[in-house]
């Protein structure tokens, strides 16, 4: 009341005591942080403290993250996968007619039937939900078309993964992720030309890391290694997840192992490794490189803790000639048995173990049956791989002559062979070097030990022996082919 009666009588305020500079500074300091705090409120974070950190920027959910991974044919980690499987199976509970959702639900299935080798659990309920997709909506569903290419692609089915993803190019043609699908499905059938096409107008259509890893799978299997090398190195500084580095770590270090390069190989296996723990093939590419090395126990770990949560029949058959070429025999036909077990369970599932098995029981069944099974499967699905294979069968069952038919088409250029393999290259010599063509067979044993000198722990060492067998070439030697 005094201080409103001297205001009346003064028409000024009362004069209240100076603060002191300390006291001052606090206010000052509060009205500063005060304003900050609701620009921050308001306007989003405009500028930092000193001394302060900005927050990381959340990222999309793990159902969100793997949705996107899957739509994208690109790697998604197995925990993302499970969020988003049971997002779509609560989702299509109360809406069974959500066409896009069945569509989504087979694509995370085929993926998480090729991240555990569960073939036989995934592969059939993602043909369900991709069919249930087209019957709820028959046309103008590219995505459950693109999906039955996909799931037929992980089943080694070629001509069906052939036949959805050209119907899904014919239904959506600048639909782009129906390319990929055909891509591999013309490779698997041993149509290079048309493979070479659908990436041409996958790269008109769309750019980005997806599109340089299918590139680069393509320039693999045409010979050119340095493209390849570049467009997988490209492909993951663009990865959208570590998820997807890590796919694309794993398989520029199956390039480097390819041309023998170890050191290499092995940093970028332990790279994807590290990005995703479950990148199992990665696990295997380091037990491979580590036996190359020498360091057989951390090898052989490798291989079982990768095998123990994917038993794919090719690990299994690899860690068998591990085992072989150190003499441990027992351990080695436990695998083989593992191999078969799997890829009878794997044909549950509807997955084509025709070549796998036919490469085992060549070199450590029956050749005869290995020659029957690959016969089959080349008039099915005319690959190189196939050719390979064959031929190789065909030499351990004694027939050289025609062996050398198929081994030409796997390692010739004008055939579609230019991929650079020890392994292809490897067979064919020894081929050759039963045909007595010791010209040939020398230049040809010679350059797979020149691409991969540690392709194989049993081949590599027999290789080397059939050179020494071989000496040096002679000067009545017939000039090489």
């Amino acid at each position: 009341m005094d201080s409103a009666m001297k205001t009346e009588a003064t028409g000024r305020p009362p004069q209240t005591p100076a603060p002191r500079e300390g006291a001052r500074s606090r206010l000052l300091r509060r009205i500063l942080l005060g304003s900050l705090a609701g620009s921050l409120l308001l306007g989003g974070v405009l500028v930092l403290l000193p001394g302060e950190t900005r927050p990381p920027a959340p990222g999309p959910l793990p159902g969100a993250q793997a949705h996107s991974a899957v739509r994208t044919g690109v790697a998604a980690a197995l925990p993302d996968l499970a969020v988003l499987i049971e997002e779509r199976e609560t989702r299509l509970r109360e809406h069974p007619r959500d066409f896009r959702s069945w569509a989504v639900l087979g694509a995370a299935y085929v993926e998480q039937g090729r991240r555990t080798a569960d073939a036989s659990v995934f592969y059939p309920k993602a043909e369900r939900a991709l069919r249930t997709s087209l019957r709820v909506r028959p046309k103008d569903n590219a995505e459950a078309l693109v999906g039955l290419a996909t799931l037929a692609n992980a089943r080694r089915d070629f001509r069906a993964a052939r036949t959805w993803g050209e119907a899904a190019r014919t239904l959506a043609p600048k639909r782009w992720t129906a390319y990929p699908q055909l891509i591999d499905a013309y490779t698997g059938l041993g149509d290079h030309k048309k493979a070479q096409a659908a990436l041409d107008r996958l790269t008109r259509l769309r750019s980005g890391p997806e599109v340089r890893a299918r590139a680069a799978v393509v320039y693999w299997d045409r010979g050119w290694r340095e493209d390849a090398a570049a467009a997988l190195s490209d492909a993951a500084a663009g990865a959208s997840s570590p998820a997807e580095e890590a796919q694309w770590r794993e398989r520029a270090g199956q390039l480097a192992w390819e041309r023998g390069d170890r050191e290499v190989a092995l940093r970028l296996f332990r790279e994807a490794v590290r990005l995703d723990p479950d990148q199992r093939a990665a696990q295997i590419g380091q037990g491979r490189v580590l036996a190359a090395l020498g360091r057989t126990a951390k090898a052989l770990s490798a291989y079982q803790v990768a095998l123990d949560r994917q038993p794919s029949p090719q690990y299994a058959l690899e860690l068998g000639e591990l085992y072989e070429s150190l003499g441990m025999v027992r351990e080695a036909r436990v695998q083989y048995d593992l191999l078969r077990q799997r890829v009878r369970q794997e044909a549950a599932g509807g997955v084509d173990g025709q070549l796998v098995l036919g490469r085992f029981e060549a070199d450590h069944g029956d050749p005869a049956a290995a020659v029957r099974r690959l016969r089959a499967e080349w008039r099915r699905q005319p690959g190189i791989a196939v050719a390979d294979a064959l031929g190789w069968a065909l030499h351990r069952a004694g027939q050289d002559k025609e062996a050398l038919k198929y081994a030409v088409i796997a390692t010739d250029k004008a055939h579609g062979g230019a991929v650079r393999s020890a392994p292809y290259a490897y067979h064919r010599g020894m081929i050759e070097r039963g045909l007595k063509r010791y010209g040939p067979a020398r230049r040809h044993l010679q350059e797979a030990l020149r691409i991969n000198p540690y392709f194989s722990p049993l081949h590599a060492r027999t290789a080397r022996e059939a050179l020494a067998e071989l000496g040096e070439p002679a000067v009545t030697d017939p000039p090489e082919l």
